[in-house]
Protein backbone atom coordinates (compact mmCIF):
# COMPACT_ATOMS: atom_id res chain seq x y z
CA UNK A 1 0.00 0.00 0.00
CA UNK A 2 1.23 3.79 -0.82
CA UNK A 3 0.09 6.30 1.77
CA UNK A 4 0.54 9.66 1.23
CA UNK A 5 0.30 12.36 4.05
CA UNK A 6 0.13 15.62 4.28
CA UNK A 7 2.53 15.90 1.85
CA UNK A 8 3.76 19.68 -0.27
CA UNK A 9 6.75 20.25 -2.57
CA UNK A 10 7.34 23.90 -3.64
CA UNK A 11 9.95 25.14 -6.11
CA UNK A 12 10.73 28.27 -4.60
CA UNK A 13 7.54 29.97 -3.99
CA UNK A 14 5.45 27.79 -5.68
CA UNK A 15 3.50 24.60 -4.43
CA UNK A 16 3.79 22.01 -6.74
CA UNK A 17 1.85 19.82 -4.58
CA UNK A 18 0.17 21.16 -1.85
CA UNK A 19 -0.90 19.45 1.36
CA UNK A 20 -2.22 16.04 -0.57
CA UNK A 21 -3.00 12.99 1.38
CA UNK A 22 -4.56 9.98 -0.17
CA UNK A 23 -4.14 5.76 0.05
CA UNK A 24 -3.65 3.50 -3.13
CA UNK A 25 -4.28 -0.27 -1.96
CA UNK A 26 -3.28 -3.76 -2.63
CA UNK A 27 -4.36 -4.67 -6.05
CA UNK A 28 -5.92 -1.42 -7.33
CA UNK A 29 -5.52 0.63 -10.58
CA UNK A 30 -5.35 4.31 -9.61
CA UNK A 31 -5.80 6.92 -11.92
CA UNK A 32 -4.28 10.42 -11.12
CA UNK A 33 -6.28 12.94 -13.37
CA UNK A 34 -5.35 16.88 -13.51
CA UNK A 35 -4.67 19.14 -16.27
CA UNK A 36 -1.05 20.06 -17.47
CA UNK A 37 0.81 21.72 -14.23
CA UNK A 38 -1.42 20.56 -11.54
CA UNK A 39 1.15 18.39 -9.72
CA UNK A 40 0.51 14.57 -11.32
CA UNK A 41 4.68 14.70 -12.62
CA UNK A 42 6.07 16.05 -9.14
CA UNK A 43 3.38 14.13 -7.33
CA UNK A 44 4.34 10.44 -9.03
CA UNK A 45 8.07 11.77 -8.73
CA UNK A 46 7.76 12.59 -4.92
CA UNK A 47 6.01 8.60 -5.09
CA UNK A 48 9.30 7.43 -6.50
CA UNK A 49 11.92 8.76 -3.93
CA UNK A 50 13.00 11.33 -6.60
CA UNK A 51 12.36 14.15 -4.86
CA UNK A 52 12.28 15.26 -1.49
CA UNK A 53 9.17 15.99 0.28
CA UNK A 54 9.26 19.77 2.01
CA UNK A 55 6.10 18.58 4.42
CA UNK A 56 5.08 15.43 5.17
CA UNK A 57 5.33 11.68 4.43
CA UNK A 58 4.85 9.16 2.17
CA UNK A 59 5.21 5.42 3.06
CA UNK A 60 5.22 2.68 0.56
CA UNK A 61 4.44 -0.75 2.15
CA UNK A 62 5.16 0.50 5.72
CA UNK A 63 8.24 2.89 4.58
CA UNK A 64 9.22 5.94 3.85
CA UNK A 65 10.15 6.05 0.10
CA UNK A 66 13.50 8.92 -0.19
CA UNK A 67 16.73 7.18 0.03
CA UNK A 68 15.17 4.07 0.81
CA UNK A 69 17.37 1.50 -2.35
CA UNK A 70 15.42 -1.61 -0.86
CA UNK A 71 11.77 0.41 -1.32
CA UNK A 72 13.02 1.97 -4.96
CA UNK A 73 13.46 -1.76 -6.40
CA UNK A 74 9.88 -2.16 -5.36
CA UNK A 75 8.92 0.54 -8.60
CA UNK A 76 8.79 1.13 -11.81
CA UNK A 77 8.75 4.79 -12.79
CA UNK A 78 7.80 5.78 -16.79
CA UNK A 79 8.27 9.40 -17.02
CA UNK A 80 6.38 11.69 -19.76
CA UNK A 81 9.20 12.32 -21.75
CA UNK A 82 11.49 8.93 -21.22
CA UNK A 83 15.51 9.39 -21.22
CA UNK A 84 17.54 6.79 -22.76
CA UNK A 85 21.49 6.88 -23.11
CA UNK A 86 22.59 7.91 -26.42
CA UNK A 87 23.09 5.54 -28.93
CA UNK A 88 22.11 2.37 -26.89
CA UNK A 89 19.79 -0.52 -28.36
CA UNK A 90 17.38 -2.42 -26.43
CA UNK A 91 19.86 -5.13 -25.82
CA UNK A 92 21.88 -2.25 -23.69
CA UNK A 93 18.98 -0.89 -22.00
CA UNK A 94 17.57 -4.59 -21.19
CA UNK A 95 20.90 -5.71 -19.64
CA UNK A 96 20.89 -1.84 -17.67
CA UNK A 97 17.55 -2.22 -15.74
CA UNK A 98 18.56 -6.27 -15.53
CA UNK A 99 21.68 -4.53 -12.81
CA UNK A 100 19.08 -2.54 -11.21
CA UNK A 101 15.95 -5.18 -10.98
CA UNK A 102 16.72 -8.53 -10.18
CA UNK A 103 14.15 -9.70 -11.06
CA UNK A 104 13.97 -8.49 -14.43
CA UNK A 105 13.03 -11.06 -17.39
CA UNK A 106 14.96 -11.03 -20.30
CA UNK A 107 13.39 -13.77 -22.21
CA UNK A 108 9.98 -11.69 -22.09
CA UNK A 109 11.70 -8.46 -22.82
CA UNK A 110 12.95 -10.20 -26.19
CA UNK A 111 9.16 -11.84 -26.86
CA UNK A 112 7.65 -8.45 -26.68
CA UNK A 113 9.74 -6.14 -28.70
CA UNK A 114 9.12 -8.82 -31.37
CA UNK A 115 5.27 -8.91 -30.40
CA UNK A 116 5.42 -4.71 -31.15
CA UNK A 117 7.91 -5.18 -33.85
CA UNK A 118 10.65 -2.88 -32.79
CA UNK A 119 14.41 -3.32 -34.13
CA UNK A 120 16.85 -4.60 -31.12
CA UNK A 121 19.78 -3.22 -33.48
CA UNK A 122 18.11 0.23 -33.91
CA UNK A 123 19.37 3.00 -32.12
CA UNK A 124 16.94 4.00 -29.25
CA UNK A 125 17.68 7.73 -30.46
CA UNK A 126 16.15 7.27 -33.81
CA UNK A 127 13.15 5.79 -31.95
CA UNK A 128 9.35 8.05 -32.77
CA UNK A 129 7.62 9.28 -29.36
CA UNK A 130 5.12 6.66 -29.76
CA UNK A 131 7.65 3.70 -30.01
CA UNK A 132 9.71 5.08 -27.01
CA UNK A 133 6.19 4.96 -24.94
CA UNK A 134 6.23 0.78 -26.06
CA UNK A 135 9.72 0.49 -25.15
CA UNK A 136 9.10 1.83 -21.84
CA UNK A 137 6.51 0.40 -20.88
CA UNK A 138 7.74 -3.46 -21.76
CA UNK A 139 10.56 -2.52 -19.36
CA UNK A 140 8.10 -1.49 -16.95
CA UNK A 141 6.39 -4.72 -17.19
CA UNK A 142 9.47 -6.94 -17.43
CA UNK A 143 11.12 -5.28 -14.22
CA UNK A 144 8.77 -7.43 -12.10
CA UNK A 145 8.46 -4.56 -9.75
CA UNK A 146 4.85 -4.34 -7.37
CA UNK A 147 4.75 -0.58 -8.64
CA UNK A 148 4.63 0.89 -11.84
CA UNK A 149 4.11 4.32 -11.91
CA UNK A 150 3.31 6.01 -15.36
CA UNK A 151 2.98 9.66 -16.40
CA UNK A 152 1.11 10.05 -19.35
CA UNK A 153 1.04 6.96 -20.82
CA UNK A 154 -0.98 6.78 -23.45
CA UNK A 155 -0.15 10.08 -24.72
CA UNK A 156 1.80 9.45 -28.06
CA UNK A 157 0.30 6.13 -28.43
CA UNK A 158 -2.08 4.93 -31.77
CA UNK A 159 -5.18 3.00 -30.31
CA UNK A 160 -4.21 -0.96 -30.99
CA UNK A 161 -1.26 -0.01 -28.62
CA UNK A 162 -3.59 1.84 -26.21
CA UNK A 163 -5.32 -1.23 -25.47
CA UNK A 164 -2.08 -3.42 -25.63
CA UNK A 165 -0.70 -1.26 -22.67
CA UNK A 166 -4.35 -1.70 -21.17
CA UNK A 167 -4.23 -5.47 -21.91
CA UNK A 168 -0.61 -5.99 -20.25
CA UNK A 169 -1.98 -4.38 -17.16
CA UNK A 170 -4.80 -6.39 -16.51
CA UNK A 171 -3.27 -9.63 -17.31
CA UNK A 172 -0.23 -8.67 -14.62
CA UNK A 173 -2.84 -7.51 -12.17
CA UNK A 174 -4.11 -11.49 -12.38
CA UNK A 175 -1.27 -12.97 -12.18
CA UNK A 176 1.10 -11.42 -9.66
CA UNK A 177 1.08 -8.52 -6.71
CA UNK A 178 0.85 -5.88 -8.87
CA UNK A 179 -0.18 -1.90 -8.32
CA UNK A 180 -0.20 0.41 -10.95
CA UNK A 181 -0.45 4.22 -11.19
CA UNK A 182 -1.43 6.32 -13.86
CA UNK A 183 -1.19 10.15 -14.20
CA UNK A 184 -3.00 11.38 -17.19
CA UNK A 185 -5.23 14.39 -18.19
CA UNK A 186 -7.60 12.88 -20.14
CA UNK A 187 -10.23 10.83 -17.92
CA UNK A 188 -11.62 9.01 -21.33
CA UNK A 189 -8.17 6.77 -21.22
CA UNK A 190 -8.23 5.61 -17.66
CA UNK A 191 -12.63 4.81 -18.01
CA UNK A 192 -12.30 1.09 -18.36
CA UNK A 193 -8.66 0.59 -16.58
CA UNK A 194 -9.28 1.86 -13.00
CA UNK A 195 -10.32 1.14 -10.03
CA UNK A 196 -9.74 4.37 -8.05
CA UNK A 197 -9.30 7.97 -9.28
CA UNK A 198 -7.86 11.15 -7.45
CA UNK A 199 -8.18 14.51 -9.39
CA UNK A 200 -5.29 17.16 -8.50
CA UNK A 201 -5.44 20.71 -9.27
CA UNK A 202 -3.19 23.49 -7.85
CA UNK A 203 -0.86 21.11 -6.50
CA UNK A 204 -3.91 19.72 -4.32
CA UNK A 205 -6.14 16.83 -4.31
CA UNK A 206 -9.62 17.65 -4.61
CA UNK A 207 -11.44 14.75 -4.84
CA UNK A 208 -10.07 10.87 -4.53
CA UNK A 209 -12.62 8.13 -4.76
CA UNK A 210 -13.78 4.56 -5.36
CA UNK A 211 -15.31 4.24 -8.97
CA UNK A 212 -17.22 1.82 -8.66
CA UNK A 213 -18.81 3.28 -5.24
CA UNK A 214 -19.19 6.40 -7.34
CA UNK A 215 -21.20 4.44 -9.96
CA UNK A 216 -23.41 3.12 -7.42
CA UNK A 217 -24.41 6.49 -5.83
CA UNK A 218 -25.15 8.18 -9.21
CA UNK A 219 -27.19 7.52 -11.83
CA UNK A 220 -28.62 8.44 -15.62
CA UNK A 221 -31.94 8.05 -16.75
CA UNK A 222 -34.05 8.73 -19.69
CA UNK A 223 -37.73 8.36 -19.66
CA UNK A 224 -41.36 9.87 -21.71
CA UNK A 225 -44.29 9.96 -20.33
CA UNK A 226 -47.65 9.72 -21.14
CA UNK A 227 -49.38 12.94 -19.34
CA UNK A 228 -47.26 16.24 -19.78
CA UNK A 229 -47.35 16.76 -15.63
CA UNK A 230 -46.14 12.78 -15.12
CA UNK A 231 -42.27 13.78 -15.11
CA UNK A 232 -42.42 16.51 -11.85
CA UNK A 233 -44.57 13.64 -10.23
CA UNK A 234 -41.86 11.41 -10.97
CA UNK A 235 -38.55 13.67 -10.19
CA UNK A 236 -39.98 15.21 -6.81
CA UNK A 237 -38.08 13.56 -4.16
CA UNK A 238 -35.46 12.79 -5.86
CA UNK A 239 -31.54 14.53 -5.52
CA UNK A 240 -31.72 15.47 -8.84
CA UNK A 241 -28.09 16.51 -10.36
CA UNK A 242 -29.65 17.77 -13.59
CA UNK A 243 -32.33 17.73 -15.71
CA UNK A 244 -33.13 18.50 -19.00
CA UNK A 245 -36.00 17.43 -21.82
CA UNK A 246 -35.79 17.70 -25.67
CA UNK A 247 -39.66 17.60 -26.75
CA UNK A 248 -41.38 14.72 -24.31
CA UNK A 249 -37.81 13.29 -23.88
CA UNK A 250 -36.19 13.61 -20.51
CA UNK A 251 -32.59 13.05 -19.34
CA UNK A 252 -32.16 13.25 -15.33
CA UNK A 253 -28.52 12.45 -13.55
CA UNK A 254 -29.78 11.36 -9.94
CA UNK A 255 -27.79 10.88 -6.97
CA UNK A 256 -29.33 8.07 -4.72
CA UNK A 257 -29.93 4.36 -5.15
CA UNK A 258 -31.05 2.88 -8.87
CA UNK A 259 -34.50 0.89 -7.13
CA UNK A 260 -34.95 4.29 -5.49
CA UNK A 261 -34.90 6.10 -9.00
CA UNK A 262 -36.20 3.32 -11.28
CA UNK A 263 -39.39 3.16 -8.29
CA UNK A 264 -40.06 6.93 -9.07
CA UNK A 265 -40.08 6.46 -12.66
CA UNK A 266 -42.13 3.30 -13.02
CA UNK A 267 -44.76 4.56 -10.58
CA UNK A 268 -45.92 7.35 -13.38
CA UNK A 269 -46.70 4.22 -15.79
CA UNK A 270 -44.27 5.76 -18.46
CA UNK A 271 -44.44 5.06 -22.22
CA UNK A 272 -40.56 4.05 -22.36
CA UNK A 273 -37.30 4.66 -19.65
CA UNK A 274 -33.86 3.02 -19.33
CA UNK A 275 -30.82 3.73 -16.63
CA UNK A 276 -27.69 4.66 -18.69
CA UNK A 277 -24.36 4.00 -17.80
CA UNK A 278 -22.47 7.41 -16.85
CA UNK A 279 -18.79 8.05 -17.98
CA UNK A 280 -16.29 8.41 -15.56
CA UNK A 281 -15.98 12.14 -16.76
CA UNK A 282 -19.66 12.67 -16.09
CA UNK A 283 -19.40 10.67 -12.74
CA UNK A 284 -16.62 13.25 -11.83
CA UNK A 285 -18.57 16.96 -12.87
CA UNK A 286 -21.36 15.78 -10.66
CA UNK A 287 -19.22 15.01 -7.87
CA UNK A 288 -16.85 18.18 -8.22
CA UNK A 289 -19.86 20.92 -8.15
CA UNK A 290 -21.33 19.03 -4.96
CA UNK A 291 -17.60 19.63 -3.54
CA UNK A 292 -18.19 23.56 -5.10
CA UNK A 293 -16.10 23.27 -8.44
CA UNK A 294 -16.57 23.16 -12.04
CA UNK A 295 -14.50 20.09 -13.56
CA UNK A 296 -15.01 21.43 -17.26
CA UNK A 297 -13.11 23.94 -16.10
CA UNK A 298 -10.56 22.44 -14.00
CA UNK A 299 -9.61 19.83 -16.59
CA UNK A 300 -10.70 21.43 -19.94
Amino acid sequence: MIDVRNVSKYFNDIAAVDKVSFQIREGAVFGLIGMNGAGKSSLLRLMSGIYRADEGVILVDDQQIFDNVSVKKKIFYISDEQYFFENATLTDISNFYKTIYEDFDLGRFDRMIQDVELNPQQKIHTYSKGMRKQLSMICGICSGTKYLFCDETFDGLDPVMRQMVKNLMSYELTHREFVPVIASHNMRELEDICDHVGLLYKGGMLLSKDVQDMKLHIHKAQCVFREEGDADKAFEGLDLISRENRGSLYTVTVRGHKEHLESAITAQNPLFYEILPLSLEEIFISETEVAGYDIKKIIG
